[in-house]
């Protein structure tokens, strides 16, 4: 990649020039010839900027969009000019979209394109350098929260780190909207300022258009503050502290960090949501710089949804979390583990216990101040608390267990309303068979997953063995599938290794279990100490290419003297991950 400083030179030189050119025809133009040339010299400068992000554009897209994608592009700025790289980024955007066939772009600045009617005909909302209080209406941030936390895409670029704030002066306005973008602030210093740039992750597909390799760019790099943090992004580059002279253009000031993290541009996961952030947009060249030009369009596939990445926080990563990664597999605690415990409580148990997803269930209490079911009653305003309590922890909420799906239209309706509000990808539940028409169609409409829970012959008789759960999910939609139960098939005299061969790709999730012997005498064991050959399990699932919603750690009844256990089924889980190729 070319390094910046003779971009910006050439840049700050052409402005130079412009500026020059303005102030003589200021002087000189005193006839109608002359009066017209400064229409003429913008013209020009148009048409010469134009051609610059033509000549940049990527010619091929990073990955085949899986339908007709629709990006918005937000560029309303309050109490703020705005940057002069809006309109270049905007065309560069609209220009990448319809050359490579990824996206096609719709761009706004009314506050009204984000109610729930409009906002669902878009794929993800560009905040194109927004700064300032963009819209105050709660039924409009409502809206979007609710859009990208039930799986939608979201970027910003540069000053978007201090959209939805009281400007001048960047009072918050909107803390949601700070985490889910990820940081807050716009402490920088001169728009050339020289840094070194490391790749934190270099092998993110992301980083593809880097190369593997940091690069040196002159540009105006903010920094920010929380709720900014490596334990919930994954950071994709940062200024390289080693290289760069954090001096340059005055001292150290309040706005340098003291741990040293600048991070310039990052992804993660808000929900289900895509959610990504770079600071480098200040200047116009940047949208006629052909590598940074990739990068963007990498960001708007990835928030978009065709681009797969990986968005575990820098923090959270291990080897074993790593490989995990490569597999495609996630490890996270059942409700049913903590069952006599709140939702809330539930939630820093499984952070204690080092592990990043769990699943809910609607016969649990919230918390002590929330002392209702984690239900579809809950208030918006209830379901805000759960996201950031989950965001404050680290932890992503995958499953949600109901006892009972309604069979009516509204009843169903409501639930799949809830689990597209809270985010889960996948609803557990022992549906009754003349339900499925119903639950299939709603599945299938708010993208959600549904699997069949298995207990014994007595609870589950229809699903109690694999066979009874396909014979369910024949011609149906492939997002009707099994939740499959280990403990319950040892119990019941199910070889698991078949069990899996049976189902196949119908299988959806897993509630994992090792008991002590294969009988209904068999009680939950530590995974690899028992009779349910876990390994074993593991391993066959890779072979068979099954990639679960979630492996499920259910410890029956886990209370606090259950937390050692239950870290030793984590601890194997881990082991067997960095075995399995």
């Amino acid at each position: 990649m070319r390094t910046q400083t003779d971009t910006h030179n050439h840049l700050v030189n052409m402005h130079t020039h412009h500026i020059t050119r303005r102030k003589f025809l200021g002087s000189a133009a005193t006839g109608a010839g002359m009066l017209a040339m400064p229409r003429l010299f913008a013209a020009e400068a148009e048409l010469s900027e134009r051609q610059k992000v033509e000549a940049a554009i990527p010619t091929k897209a990073f990955a085949t969009p899986r339908k007709p994608r629709k990006l918005l592009i937000f560029g309303l700025n309050v109490n703020y000019g705005g940057h002069p790289s809006i309109p270049t980024a905007n065309l560069a955007f609209e220009l990448m979209g319809r050359k490579t066939g990824a996206f096609e772009t719709v761009v706004s600045r009314d506050p009204v394109v984000f109610q729930p009617e409009s906002l669902r005909q878009f794929d993800a909302v560009f905040f194109n350098n927004n700064v300032g209080n963009l819209f105050e209406d709660p039924a409009l941030r409502q809206s979007l929260v609710e859009f990208v936390y039930a799986g939608g895409g979201m970027m910003g670029v540069h000053g978007t780190s201090v959209a939805f704030t009281r400007w001048p002066g960047a009072k918050e306005d909107w803390p949601e909207f700070g985490v889910m973008i990820g940081g807050r602030g716009a402490n920088h210093r001169v728009n050339t300022e020289h840094v070194f740039i490391k790749l934190d992750d270099p092998e993110h597909p992301l980083n593809q258009p880097f190369g593997g390799k940091g690069f040196e760019y002159r540009s105006e790099f903010f920094r920010v503050h929380e709720p900014y943090s490596r334990d919930r992004l994954r950071v994709l580059f940062s200024i390289d502290t080693a290289k760069t002279d954090l001096t340059e253009g005055g001292k150290r000031t309040r706005m340098e960090r003291a741990d040293n993290d600048y991070a310039l541009a990052w992804a993660r996961n808000y929900g289900r949501g895509r959610t990504f952030y770079c600071t480098i947009a200040h200047n116009p060249s940047i949208f006629w710089d052909a590598t940074m030009l990739r990068f963007y369009l990498a960001a708007a596939q990835f928030v978009l949804g065709d681009l797969p990445c990986p968005t575990i926080p820098s923090g959270k990563l291990t080897p074993a979390i790593r490989a995990q990664e490569k597999l495609g597999w996630r490890l996270g605690v059942e409700a049913g583990t903590f069952q006599k415990s709140t939702m809330f409580e539930a939630i820093e148990k499984t952070a204690q216990l080092g592990v990043l997803f769990m699943g809910g269930m609607d016969s649990q209490k919230v918390s002590q101040e929330i002392p209702k079911n984690f239900d579809p009653q809950l208030t918006d305003d209830e379901q805000r608390q759960i996201r950031l309590k989950l965001d404050a922890a680290g932890v992503r909420l995958l499953t949600y267990y109901i006892h009972k799906i309604p069979g009516d239209e509204a009843g169903c309706r409501r639930v799949f309303e809830f689990a597209r509000k809270i985010g889960v990808e996948t609803i557990m539940s022992a549906p009754a068979p003349e339900t499925l028409d119903m639950i299939e169609k709603f599945a299938d409409a708010f993208d959600i997953n549904v699997a069949i829970h298995n207990l014994d012959q007595k609870d589950t008789p229809r699903y109690w063995q694999p066979e009874g759960v396909l014979k369910a999910c024949a011609a149906r939609s492939k997002r009707i599938g099994a939740c499959g139960d280990l403990g319950c098939w040892l119990r019941c005299g199910i070889d698991s290794m078949q069990a899996l061969q049976t189902l196949g790709e119908r299988l959806i999730t897993v509630h994992m279990h090792d008991v002590s012997e294969r009988s209904l005498a068999g009680r939950d064991v530590p995974w690899g100490s028992g009779d349910g050959k876990i390994g074993g399990v593991l391993h066959e699932m890779r072979r068979l290419g099954i990639r679960p919603t979630m492996f499920g750690i259910e410890y029956p009844c886990g209370g606090p003297d259950s937390l050692p256990e239950i870290a030793r089924c984590v601890e194997f889980f881990n082991g067997e991950s960095l075995k399995i190729k």
